[in-house]
């Protein structure tokens, strides 16, 4: 698909025995990326297995922030800690957040909260990027953390779900719907993978994104030919 200067990935584990086989992946994907900063994003941690999120970055990373998601209580069902790991970069543009996340696959109430609070952080960040705190030396010193954004992920939602709806009110774009507003969503997911998707392909995967970065989309495409993982990759390009 061509150059990326961030890279976002889902589902990543290390030293579990029973996902990957073992392998620490964050450290496999590193060295598959040289010149890229790894940062890891650890959804859980038992000891020395950790499983999570993780963005690459050649650009100049200048804060992280890592974002653990509302885990309501719901018996009877499979559901685990979620979390979102977001970046702020130094791109030719300026400051730029860039933040990734898997929402849970077997709960609607648990992606409804999920999404609000995903929503709620915007919030914060837009109020503070307008009302700045006062300025004193470290760690009170400012570092950029803009409110223009690019959340990606895995989101667990179709767009017809109401969780869809919630997730792209305003301030925030669906970027495939900004960039080629006559195309239906492409089929991110169960292309390949017929046993865990027998509906066959279908749309789970979006760049959500704020209003100024949709402005930038230069193109967004889906790669539908590679069978690598159950998810088809998604890139965004921005002027």
């Amino acid at each position: 698909m061509g150059e990326a200067d961030v890279v976002c990935f889902q589902e990543i584990a290390r030293r579990d025995p029973a996902f990957g086989g073992g392998a620490d992946q964050v450290a496999e994907l590193a060295a598959l990326f040289p010149g890229y900063e790894p940062v890891f994003g650890p959804t859980l941690i038992r000891g020395e297995r950790q499983y999570g999120n993780l963005i690459l970055s050649r650009l100049p990373v200048l804060q992280v922030f890592n974002h653990l998601l509302p885990h309501p209580a719901e018996g009877g069902i499979k559901h685990m800690q979620r979390q979102a790991i977001e970046v702020v970069v130094e791109a030719s543009s300026g400051p730029l957040r860039v933040m990734t996340t898997h929402l849970e696959y077997y709960s609607a109430a648990h992606r409804v909260a999920q999404v609000a609070r995903l929503r709620a952080i915007q919030d914060e960040v837009a109020g503070n990027e307008a009302q700045p705190a006062k300025a004193a030396p470290s760690p009170y010193d400012p570092v950029p953390r803009p409110a223009s954004l690019v959340l990606c992920g895995d989101f667990n939602i179709g767009p017809e779900d109401a969780e869809y709806r919630a997730l792209f009110a305003p301030p925030l774009v669906d970027a495939w719907r900004h960039a080629r507003p006559n195309e239906p969503h492409p089929p991110t997911t169960g292309l390949f993978d017929r046993k865990q998707w027998p509906m066959g392909g279908h749309c789970r995967d979006y760049f959500a994104v704020t209003p100024d970065v949709a402005a930038r989309i230069a193109r967004v495409e889906c790669e539908t030919t590679s069978d690598a993982s159950d998810h088809q990759p998604l890139r965004l390009a921005l002027r």
